[in-house]
């Protein structure tokens, strides 16, 4: 079956989780990835490593459908090897330091005098000017720095990090936006360009309503907060608030354990038949709930009434009871209730994948769906798996010819076989 991205070839340098999310994003719409790995690999590869010697989880949710090879870029037929596939990608993909490809000699002007129709797609921790440039990140560091920790949790706690990785992922999302954007005008133009996405930029992209609100402070107090926001100058923590037109909280259901919650959204349509079902005719007619703007005055008395009434209820009696009435809801739900939700299992969420080193193991799905080219998720290579058929049918190498380049070193932290080094004689 045809794919999306069947044309397209992307060599990917990055490492870690926000490049291979974005490449492994573009591999299951259909591009050829090829996994440029120094020889000892990914560092991901052995970290939180729950197999011995085998390939972490680490790595392998984030790098499947790609092929793996290892080139020694310290070894000048190494370097050979990378400008021979530079001239047969159409995108090559990196976030390493700041200045590291300027000082292995591949700078962006050298790359696209060898390709000038490639796109550099580029990951930054803040980008490559302004002040932070040359300051290392983490996904929790830009989630600090984009506006997300400082928005997350409740006043009279501090700031948090959220469980999902809106630095990393988040980033890699942005980056096949970004790519495919290049892409596509390269298609009118003929020339590759570079492309740049800072994790720090992201995590602010992903906080726009949080910005609204900032702005909103400074005429008056965000009546859908729960707590008082008169005469701030920044937004503040919202807890499990909403924080939109209607109003929202997470509502604790029986037996009181730390999922055991069903978020609910009171919208205006539906407060009639929701009082009713809490607290009949009493509830339905109280004047300090009769419209939004009163509710969101009371919302705390709201709020311990919807609680009560809960807490006679699990999440998912509550979801049924709430679905009945067309109440927005949805159960707190655990990595244990997602990996064995019948939902989640229909939709290819989590899928089911065999690995040679590790065995079967769970991955996360393809959040994109295609109805002419779905994705077919297969597992992630091993290190070098790849090597000499990327050699042979990329580069068009002869078996003499790859043999002479791993003597002289091209693909192994070994020291050389031999030491003296000839031009690479590409194919075509």
């Amino acid at each position: 079956m045809s794919k999306a991205l069947n044309a397209v070839r992307i060599l990917d340098m990055t490492h870690v989780q926000a490049g291979p999310t974005a490449s492994q994003l573009m591999a299951w719409l259909g591009a050829d990835v090829i996994k440029f790995e120094p020889p000892t690999g990914d560092v991901t590869r052995g970290q939180l490593r729950d197999v011995p010697n085998a390939d972490s989880l680490y790595f392998t949710m984030l790098n499947c459908n790609k092929r793996s090879i290892t080139v020694n870029m310290k070894n000048p037929m190494g370097k050979e090897v990378f400008i021979a596939l530079l001239k047969r990608c159409d995108v090559v993909m990196e976030n390493f330091g700041p200045g590291v490809l300027d000082r292995l000699g591949f700078p962006w002007s050298r790359i696209h005098d060898i390709n000038p129709a490639i796109v550099l797609a580029s990951i930054k921790g803040f980008g490559s000017s302004g002040p932070y440039a040359d300051f290392k990140a983490y996904e929790n560091v830009a989630q600090a720095m984009g506006g997300s920790m400082s928005t997350t949790g409740f006043m009279d706690g501090p700031p948090l990090v959220t469980g999902a990785q809106i630095g990393d992922s988040g980033t890699g999302l942005h980056l096949v936006i970004g790519i495919l954007a290049a892409l596509h005008q390269r298609n009118q133009t003929g020339q590759g360009q570079m492309v740049e996405v800072a994790m720090m930029d992201s995590v602010m992209n992903l906080c726009r309503v949080k910005f609204r609100d900032h702005q909103r402070l400074a005429h008056g107090g965000l009546a859908e907060y729960s707590m008082a926001t008169e005469g701030l100058s920044f937004t503040p923590r919202s807890g499990n608030d909403s924080g939109g037109g209607q109003l929202g909280n997470a509502i604790r259901c029986k037996p009181g354990g730390p999922n055991d919650y069903l978020y609910v959204v009171v919208q205006e349509v539906v407060w009639d038949a929701l009082a009713r079902r809490v607290g009949g005719e009493t509830l339905a007619t109280d004047p300090r709930f009769a419209k939004i703007g009163e509710r969101r005055k009371n919302q705390q008395v709201m709020w311990q009434l919807l609680t009560d009434f809960a807490s006679k209820h699990t999440k998912w009696e509550l979801m049924k009871i709430l679905n009945e009435i067309d109440v927005p809801c949805g159960p707190i739900m655990s990595t244990e209730d997602l990996a064995n939700d019948e939902h989640v299992r229909g939709r290819e969420m989590v899928v089911e994948l065999d690995h040679p080193q590790r065995g079967q193991w769970l991955n996360v799905g393809m959040p994109i769906k295609l109805s002419d080219s779905p994705a077919q998720i297969g597992r992630s290579p091993l290190l070098g798996e790849h090597t000499e058929q990327i050699l042979r049918e990329v580069l068009g190498l002869p078996e003499a010819e790859i043999a002479t380049m791993k003597e002289a070193g091209a693909f192994s932290k070994d020291p050389p076989k031999i030491q003296e080094y000839r031009p690479l004689r590409e194919a075509g």
